[in-house]
């Protein structure tokens, strides 16, 4: 309803209830008086609601009632059985690929759950990461504190059974569709430990997603804090701001900020974390929605002045690149080291539809805080280098040649 409509809507319910209160003194007491006053009220707005979602919803565009034509003529006329479901994702898949944008596009229902799990910090599960091997589905991880955890399962066990359907042979995929659940209810979960059965009853509950890590690295003397963000989730800045606190009460001498194969995600989250070192008159960085510039800045004090290094390589996308660009072009003392960074200058919308598929399409670009665009450009590091292969199959500190080189800048080794 328009303002004018409400107002006027008001004053006949106000009229309507002083009338009504008068002629109706004599057989009705005030509480039934409100209450049938107030179900006269209630019914009028949902009329007014339905009303107003019917007319916003005609399909006077062309193009659309072009889509419903073929999805109709489909749905009634095709041959055999049709999923309804599927025409729809199908459609929306083909609109996303029109745009020849490689980070607008469609995610099935099956991605859109991991996409979801991953950006917002946690999901509801049981708390455990499972192998499929040659017949059996191992369990290889149990999260801490999780209701896995808390039920009695452990790692080794073979997973038979969830409920009474036997799973023995059964695709990952399946596996964890049986065991999802809503939280607080309740999955009975029989496995195989030292050739004996054994069952459990494990309460689903919500599993928060660890994406930030943290250590001390000692070496010339000093204490060099390092702190690895695997993503820019819903909880990402929670952890950080947790760790770089444990860290400072350690008496670091400087800081290693690890957005290594960091695909990005929130940007509040990596505002948040910025404006930890800068001041508030920092822009941290800038939206540009069709030519109309927007300054993002810092609402920190920017006490901190500690050497800093933030790592990165041609993973390091989004977010990612909006924390080492910030610190490139504000923080006096900080080196970005490692290789050219990905080079994704966009933000995008996630749709999600009520099929469970999610699109996700390009609605800005970002600039860095002095205005550069880094799409299909990157960052380039201050300190050049490439990782060996020794790393990939050791993952090992010391055969970290990049992770190396930033100690080296942080002990006075390395310039």
């Amino acid at each position: 309803m328009k303002g004018k409509e409400k107002v006027k809507l008001s004053k006949r319910f106000k009229t309507a209830f002083k009338a009504f209160k008068d002629e109706s003194a004599s057989s009705f007491n005030t509480v039934e008086v409100v209450l049938i006053v107030f179900i006269s009220i209630l019914f009028g707005v949902i009329v007014g609601c339905l009303l107003t979602f019917t007319k916003s919803y005609d399909i006077d565009d062309p193009n659309l009632k072009e889509i419903m034509s073929v999805y109709e003529a489909i749905k009634d006329n095709y041959y055999e059985d049709v999923d309804e479901k599927e025409l729809v994702n199908a459609a929306v898949n083909g609109m996303a690929s029109v745009l020849q944008d490689p980070n607008s596009y469609y995610m099935d229902k099956e991605v859109t759950d991991s996409f979801n799990q991953q950006i917002n910090g946690s999901f509801v599960g049981i708390g455990m990461s499972v192998y499929h091997g040659e017949s059996d589905n191992i369990i290889i991880e149990i999260f801490k504190d999780s209701p896995a955890e808390k039920a009695g399962l452990q790692v080794n066990d073979i997973v038979t059974k969830v409920g009474d359907t036997d799973v023995r042979g059964m695709v990952l995929t399946e596996l964890t569709n049986l065991i999802k659940g809503e939280k607080d209810s309740v999955v009975n979960i029989t496995v195989l430990r030292d050739d004996k059965e054994m069952s459990f009853d494990v309460t689903r509950g919500t599993i928060e997603l660890t994406s930030v890590t943290n250590k001390i690295i000692e070496g010339e003397n000093k204490k060099i804090g390092y702190i690895n963000i695997s993503v820019f989730a819903s909880n990402t800045y929670e952890q950080f701001n947790k760790s770089l606190k444990s860290l400072e009460k350690q008496d670091i001498d400087s800081l290693i900020i690890d957005v290594r194969n960091n695909p990005g995600g929130h940007l509040n989250q990596v505002e948040k974390i910025l404006s930890l070192f800068f001041n508030k008159k920092t822009v941290l960085y800038q939206l540009d929605t069709k030519g109309s510039i927007e300054k993002k800045y810092s609402t920190g004090d920017g006490k901190r002045k500690y050497e800093v290094v933030v790592l990165v390589n041609e993973g390091s996308a989004s977010a990612s690149e909006i924390l080492a660009s910030c610190f490139k072009e504000n923080y006096k003392n900080a080196k970005i080291v490692g290789t050219t960074t990905y080079g994704k200058g966009t933000i995008q919308n996630a749709l999600e539809l009520s099929t469970g598929v999610t699109v996700k399409y390009t609605v800005q670009k970002w600039l860095t805080s002095k205005g550069e665009w880094i799409n299909e450009v990157g960052i380039e590091p201050d300190v050049v280098v490439g990782q060996c292969e020794e790393y990939y199959s050791t993952l090992s500190d010391e055969d970290d040649v990049q992770l190396q080189k930033a100690l080296g800048v942080l002990t006075g080794k390395e310039s």
